[in-house]
């Protein structure tokens, strides 16, 4: 159980450093309902579970090669890039009204949309690797209790993401309409702009 709690408080420190992704996903509970908030917080879940288990395997030392880092740099700055531009492109065309049309939403939609924004991120798997090297090493873990050590650390993304959904449901009735589609519209421009960064800290070195 000390494993199992060591990891559950060191995920949960993780969750401190909020980034593109927790904005989606509350935007998505503001944008549509709990239960769409929810699911993006599976989705993101399932691919740090993902995650952690190739770190676990040693896949994420692959990465350390620069060819293969660049590339899947590369990819994934356009793929969170193109998330940003879309999210934008259909609020320039329904523009900013005081209403919010759902009809056109589903579940399946918020988990996909979740799911492939967070795996679009594959430097997690270097973190990962690094963070439980580190574990390994201070707790001398043997690869059995990093497992569980892992289930934890992916346990804190469902808890911190799911309340954290939940707590801004509560309040989406006193936010009005027109301020959540104004952060639909900064989650976009947030997308576009880390996608952006990426792809120049991609390129500048490799031009060094």
């Amino acid at each position: 159980m000390s494993i199992l709690r060591n990891g559950l408080l060191t995920g949960l420190v993780l969750q401190l450093a909020i980034g593109p992704v927790f904005f989606f996903i509350i935007d998505l509970a503001l944008q549509r309902t709990i239960l769409d908030g929810l699911v993006g917080s599976i989705a993101v879940t399932v691919v740090d579970y993902f995650y952690i288990t190739l770190a676990i395997l040693g896949i994420g030392t692959l990465l350390e090669n620069k060819k293969i880092k660049n590339a899947f740099g590369i990819i994934s700055s356009i793929i969170l890039s193109i998330f940003g531009i879309t999210i934008i492109k259909e609020i320039m065309i329904r523009g900013i009204s005081t209403a919010i049309d759902t009809s056109s939403t589903s579940l399946l939609s918020s988990f996909a949309s979740v799911f492939l924004l967070t795996i679009s991120s594959p430097m997690t798997i270097v973190f990962f690797t690094s963070l439980f090297t580190a574990k390994a090493v201070e707790y001398n873990y043997t690869k059995k209790e990093l497992l569980i050590f892992g289930f934890g650390t992916g346990l804190a993304t469902l808890v911190f993401m799911c309340t954290s959904v939940i707590l801004f449901s509560l309040i989406k009735g006193t936010v009005p309409v027109l301020l959540i589609q104004v952060l639909n519209l900064i989650v976009g421009c947030l997308l576009v702009g880390y996608g952006g960064l990426r792809l120049i800290k991609v390129f500048i070195p490799a031009r060094c």
